[in-house]
């Protein structure tokens, strides 16, 4: 067991809890979160779903991990352990706090990562929280409307940081002919809006045949969307990449004309390389980006103005190199150094 973060006599003991089978930008989050604040020397313990990449990711990193499937497991099993709190990172592990706290009287924050209303079957589960933290301001609006009396925090996300190999940077760029290569990366789903960058894709082929879109994702919309490419020769479905540093490192430009987004952090991931984005004034993503400083906003479902301002983009070198230049203060309130502080903020005003 690593060092424990001490104040005073007390030493503070983290429950961190994410039961969500899959690996996606929350699960990266917590991830993140988990590793730095082993490095600040806080003790944790994790719960995590058995079928998730997460559980891999954490195993040997110096903490106590236990897995449960649904948020009813495990709590007689941990009724020995002594957390000064519990910090639930998704919908599943709601539920699995709000047992333990009626069981035990363990105090728990929620952060909360969605930008859509609580659930009124929920609001009881939330209410009992100590604090509620949303990513962006969008998300604290909804979390104050259904929690009017609850102490609400607005923590970001932080940007994950890839690895890059430059032969496979080299590999990509020639598979597209060393085209200006323009990326959406998201799970296919209807609110991602795939199909604006389609239309963004048709409206530009003719007059900018050197531009080409490469789709990285995959999910329930991707047959759908393909069939409305179809016809497109500028349109390329490259499905989920692991490698993302050598996607960021390989494109020009990466577009995010999502419907709603709680936060966007595959856009933090794309600033945090130098890569400009352009996205739509969705959620939480006008608190990432200030449209021409460190990135562009479009209206949502506005094709013709994306692609308008992609081609602008592409076509301005000295634009570009303004971009990246903002960006890196832009980032500074979302570094992982500076989130993991203010939770222990949190940790220490609750315990």
């Amino acid at each position: 067991m690593r060092g424990c973060l001490n104040y005073g006599a007390e030493t503070l003991h983290i429950c961190h809890v994410n039961l969500a089978s899959g690996f996606s930008g929350g699960e990266r989050q917590t991830l993140e979160m988990i590793k730095q604040q082993l490095r600040l020397g806080l003790q944790l313990t994790l719960v995590v779903n058995p079928n998730s990449p997460l559980l891999g990711e954490v195993e040997g990193l110096g903490c106590r991990v236990y897995t449960a499937k649904k948020f009813w497991n495990l709590h007689f099993g941990l009724k020995k352990e002594e957390f000064d709190l519990i910090h639930v990172h998704d919908g599943k592990a709601v539920h699995w706090a709000y047992i333990q706290h009626l069981l035990y009287k363990t105090p728990y924050i929620i952060t909360r990562r969605i930008d859509n209303p609580v659930k009124k079957k929920s609001y009881r589960q939330y209410r009992a929280a100590s604090v509620l933290v949303g990513l962006s301001r969008v998300i604290c609006d909804c979390l104050k409307e259904a929690c009017p009396d609850s102490k609400v925090e607005r923590i970001p996300s932080s940007p994950v940081t890839y690895s890059v190999d430059e032969e496979s940077v080299k590999k990509i760029r020639s598979s597209y002919n060393n085209k200006a290569l323009v990326i959406q990366a998201a799970n296919m789903y209807e609110h991602k809006g795939f199909d604006v960058s389609i239309r963004a894709a048709e409206i530009i082929e003719k007059s900018h045949p050197e531009v080409q879109f490469v789709f990285l994702g995959d999910g329930r919309m991707r047959q759908e969307l393909e069939k409305q490419a179809s016809e497109l020769s500028n349109v390329h479905f490259a499905g989920k990449q692991t490698n993302m540093g050598d996607w960021f490192a390989a494109a020009d430009l990466m577009i995010h004309p999502a419907y709603t987004e709680g936060l966007g952090s595959v856009i933090l991931e794309a600033l945090n390389t130098g890569l400009p984005v352009i996205a739509t004034r969705a959620g939480g993503i006008p608190d990432i980006i200030e449209s021409g400083v460190n990135g562009y906003l479009v209206d949502i479902g506005d094709a013709e103005r994306m692609a308008d301002k992609l081609v602008r983009v592409l076509g301005v070198d000295h634009q570009k190199a303004m971009i990246k230049e903002n960006i890196i203060d832009s980032l500074r309130d979302f570094r992982i150094e500076h989130t993991a502080e203010r939770y222990v903020g949190i940790y220490k005003s609750v315990s």
